[in-house]
């Protein structure tokens, strides 16, 4: 029997983010091209600056609806036809609303790109907002919200960002609306947020894939380029404030036989000089499972299949009126949620007194630098980087840069910047569950005063 060769490993190559070429069209609209051989899907990300905040008062969600109209028929096409013209493409269109603005993200097959580009370009530049559309995108949210109130993950992230942000801030309200707001919102909010925010000359389209033979520029000219608006002043952005005074939120869940743990605050975000090395600390704490969280809390004892340490950015802006959310998030089953939040106040504490191991601080940074070429094969995943860069007001070469960074991050920088990430007395922990079994457990722990709600 004759076998084939084993294959080997190649000479490893050197690799960085790739960097994007900027520009833009006469209209306004900034442009980020980047081109990667062999992705014969493109990516494209357009961000318009139409943040939460902006919404009208008692309108909460109107963002939301108004992204997802984009896609519910044009001047030149129903919500039907648009769809169908979609689907001969080979194209997905999606869209989204958060507290930066709004992100409408496009795939297709370069080959149909002209066509594909040209349909997202009628989005943008002339959506219908029919009245029947937005009735049912209102009437599909309003049935979402009963789900996310029943899911014990999201009605924890609800409650502490209830906690953490002063009742004026849009921050402390659900993204995508209340029940009370979503059925306020008709054809005519959804047409009024839209001119008065979505224009091309506070917009970015990041276009990312194989553009060799592509007349991107005169693809663009024809599309995307005869997208026509106004110009406008960038809107000022107040600063983030926060209470993260140490306490407990339980909320009431008669009969759960699960805990679902949230315990966050709020931090800096990325332009502090601390976010390298915050994100190798956090990863260590609970980024994988090999970290000390998951060590402690679920191959010792047993409590939970896992527990996560995170940093996610809210709200980014280059004069440090920008923050991000520091979190731990996780599950156990009922009976475990003292002993399990005393662990887990032990691990912080021990942190503390005596800081990450080098052996900890070499795997997060294998995992998060060795592991980025694998991260960014795909065209959607480079372009969804730089839509976030631009809509953090970062420049193009920061995430290049961050990987650079975090290789350089020694241990005892990255125990300083986790231990200030998440220290024990300024932790607003949310606990969805069953209070009469978790309350007085919870209480002797003595990690911050309790308070009951209804779930």
């Amino acid at each position: 029997m004759k076998f084939h060769p084993q294959p080997q490993a190649g000479t490893p190559t050197p690799w960085a983010f790739p960097a994007p070429e900027r520009g833009s069209l006469p209209n306004g609209l900034t442009v980020l091209r980047c081109h990667r051989p062999g992705q014969q899907v493109v990516a494209v990300e357009v961000f318009l600056a139409a943040p939460l905040e902006a919404e009208p008062e008692g309108l909460d969600g109107v963002a939301t609806i108004m992204a997802r109209a984009f896609s519910e028929g044009t001047d030149k096409h129903s919500a039907e036809e648009f769809a169908a013209e979609l689907e001969r493409c080979g194209a997905t269109l999606d869209a989204y609303a958060d507290h930066p603005g709004v992100r409408v993200s496009l795939e297709v097959p370069v080959s149909r790109l002209p066509k594909a580009l040209g349909l997202l370009a009628d989005a943008l530049r002339a959506p219908a907002f029919s009245d029947s559309e937005v009735e049912r995108l209102v009437a599909n949210r309003l049935d979402e919200i009963p789900h996310e109130t029943a899911n014990p993950s999201r009605r924890a992230a609800k409650q502490l960002s209830k906690e953490l942000f002063p009742a004026t801030s849009r921050m402390s309200r659900p993204r995508q609306g209340t029940e009370e707001t979503v059925q306020q919102i008709d054809s005519a909010a959804v047409r009024a947020f839209y001119v008065a925010h979505v224009r091309p000359a506070t917009a970015t389209a990041v276009i990312v894939g194989d553009l060799e033979g592509t007349d991107l520029d005169a693809i663009l000219a024809d599309t995307l380029g005869a997208w026509k608006g106004d110009g406008a002043e960038p809107r000022p952005v107040p600063p983030v404030t926060a209470d993260d005074t140490g306490r407990v939120v339980i909320v009431d869940r008669p009969g759960a036989v699960q805990t679902q743990l949230l315990i966050g605050r709020i931090g800096p975000d990325r332009h502090d000089r601390v976010w390298p090395a915050q994100v190798l600390g956090t990863y260590c704490l609970g980024g994988t499972l090999t970290s000390r969280l998951d060590r402690v809390l679920r191959e010792e004892k047993g409590y939970t299949y896992g527990v996560r340490a995170f940093g996610q950015v809210l709200r980014s802006a280059p004069d440090g009126s920008g923050a991000s959310m520091l979190a731990i998030s996780g599950s156990v089953d009922t009976e475990s949620t003292g002993p399990a939040l005393e662990d887990l106040w032990k691990v912080l504490r021990t942190l503390a007194a005596e800081g990450l191991t080098d052996a900890e601080r070499d795997v997060a940074v294998q995992n998060l630098v060795g592991v980025a070429p694998l991260k960014y094969e795909t065209a959607a995943a480079v372009a969804g980087t730089l839509a976030d860069q631009v809509e953090q007001h970062l420049p193009d070469d920061f995430q290049a840069q961050m990987y650079a960074r975090l290789a350089e991050t020694g241990t005892v920088e990255a125990t300083a910047a986790v231990v200030s990430a998440f220290p024990e007395d300024h932790l607003v922990t949310v606990l969805v569950g069953d209070a009469s079994r978790i309350e007085e457990p919870v209480r002797a722990l003595g990690i911050g005063d309790v308070t009951v709600v209804s779930g």
